[in-house]
Parts: structure tokens; sequence; C-alpha cells
């Protein structure tokens, strides 16, 4: 059994524009179109991007400021819970990525497959999203509780012993990042789904002509053309738990000690404590540290086409 290798037109495959008369190329909207996009683009982002980076350099308060250098950052690579901040940043956001691509794509395929109530599993899947973040942390927060939460209380009751999911160091940060999944894995979904679904049947049906099963299908036509897809969830999901912060500071606060502490919150520390300074500097590093995993695994991603 062969099934025909599909390959996508890409970008440089298709047709430039004819010129329009006079040799003039044709362009479809005005350069003023384009303004009021960067001007919301300049002051929203560019504008406070700059002035985090000069404030990281003083020290500040919100009536002045005190040009100091590099000292925030010397303290703040001196801080004792970065290291293990550091660690269970790149941790976290490991495997809640990995955890919302497997199984977005499982329950995409699942959600697309001909089953009862596909409407409605699509609505309970993608629920979580719309939910608060801190709202979810705190029920979580209640269900996870190791004397009288639902979830021990039902492991009891099948004669299991429940760990202490937010209270014991072993468990904490894997809890948190369990809950992640559960409310975020519904975007991954929902994003399979797009991908899915705009596959040409076309291709399906030549795969089951030539008798390919339903493994064979997902392997060679759902899987790689489903890439653009894998990339969006790949890079949305990696940069937002990079970026964790509400949903670990709503059920443990860092806790129990600095065992679930990632760099978020211990920037957010620092503002507690009064060091605006010195949290600054710690939100640039942030910054560059997502800049830094990001464009890289962003070109590595997309240098290839999808090639069967």
């Amino acid at each position: 059994m062969a099934i025909t290798s599909i390959r996508p037109r890409s970008r440089s495959d298709a047709t430039p524009a004819a010129p329009a008369a006079g040799g003039k190329v044709y362009k479809p909207y005005s350069l003023w179109f384009y303004l009021p996009t960067a001007v919301i683009y300049t002051v929203l982002f560019l504008v406070p991007t700059f002035a985090s980076f000069y404030y990281s350099l003083t020290r500040w308060s919100l009536f002045e400021s005190k040009f100091i250098g590099l000292e925030n950052f010397i303290t703040f690579f001196q801080e004792p819970a970065l290291v293990k901040g550091f660690t269970n940043t790149l941790i976290y956001a490991v495997v809640t990525s990995g955890s919302k691509v497997v199984l977005g794509l499982l329950l995409a395929v699942l959600l697309t497959s001909q089953i009862i109530g596909r409407g409605y599993l699509r609505s309970v899947v993608f629920f979580p999203v719309l939910v608060s973040t801190v709202g979810v942390g705190l029920l979580f927060q209640v269900l996870m509780n190791p004397e009288r939460g639902i979830i021990n209380g039902a492991l009891g009751v099948l004669g299991i012993q429940g760990p202490g999911w937010l209270t014991d160091p072993k468990w904490a940060l894997m809890s948190i990042a369990a809950v992640d999944v559960w409310k975020g894995v519904g975007l991954a979904t929902l994003i399979y789904i797009a991908g899915i679904v705009s596959i040409p049947r076309e291709y399906m049906e030549a795969a089951r002509v030539d008798g390919a099963g339903s493994w064979e299908s997902f392997r060679r036509i759902v899987l790689p053309l489903c890439k653009p897809a894998t990339v969006t969830v790949i890079i949305l999901s990696l940069i937002g738990g990079l970026r964790s912060f509400e949903l670990i500071w709503a059920m443990t606060r860092g806790g129990p000690g600095f065992t679930s502490d990632v760099i978020s919150s211990v920037i957010y520390k620092q503002y507690q404590a009064g060091f605006y300074g010195l949290s600054t500097a710690g939100n640039v590093i942030l910054f560059l540290v997502v800049t830094a995993i990001i464009l890289p695994l962003s070109w590595f991603l997309n240098r290839k086409e999808v090639d069967m």
C-alpha cells in the first residue's frame, strides 16, 4: 500500500501579481492605512518596552528615579530564589506546552470524527479557557486540599492515600501544571480542529482508496498537514508557560518555600517589597529569556515546509 506524497505549494510557487498599467506594481492599500496600527503599536508596545529598559537601570519610585547602571541586574542575579525560579520556569513551560500539544491533537482528532454530541463536547473542552485564571486557581486550591479536598476524598473512597498536592514540595509544581493544562488545552484543541478541517477531503478519500487505515491516514496525512497548527500551539503555550504567574500565585504563592516559584513570582515579590527598579530589571531579563528561546525555536520549527 502506498500513499502519494502530498506537498502543498510554497509561497514562492505562487504566481506573482501582474503589474498595473504603466509598469507600476499594484498596491491594494495605501501606506496611510498602516499608520493607525503603527501608532497604536508604538504607544502600547515600543514606548513601554524602551521605558522598561531605562528604568531597569535606575532606582525609582512613583515620583523620582536615580540612574545606578547595572546594579539592579547584579542584585537580581544574586537573588536566592532565582536559580530555583529559572529551573521551575523551564520545567513548567516544557511540561505544559508538551501536554497541550499531545492532548490537544488527540482531542481534535476525536472531536472532528463522527461522534454523538460533537458540538457539545467541543464547547465543554473549550469552556475552561473562558474561565478566570485566578478563579480556577482558587477553585483547585480547595479541590486539592489534602484533608478536605474532593480529589483526596474521592481517592480515599478507593482506598488510595492522596498526597498533599499543593503542600508537598514534590507535588506542588506538577499539580499546578496539571491545572494549567486542563485550563489551556481547549485553545490548543481549537487550533488543531481548524487545522484538521482545512485538510482537503480529497486527500483522505485518496488514502482510503489506497487502503490506508485510520492510523496510517493520521500519520501520513493529518500529522504532517497539521504542522502549522502544531507550531502555533507550541509557540503560544511555551510563551504562556515561560510567563506563567496568575495560576501559580493563586494556588501556592510560590510555596511551599520556593518549590513552585517561577521567574514571574520572584519578580512580583520584589514589587511587593518596594524594589521597583530591581523588579523592572527582572522583567527585562524575563523578556530577554523568552525572546532568546522563542525566536530560535520559531525559526527551527518553520524552516522546512511540510513534506510527506
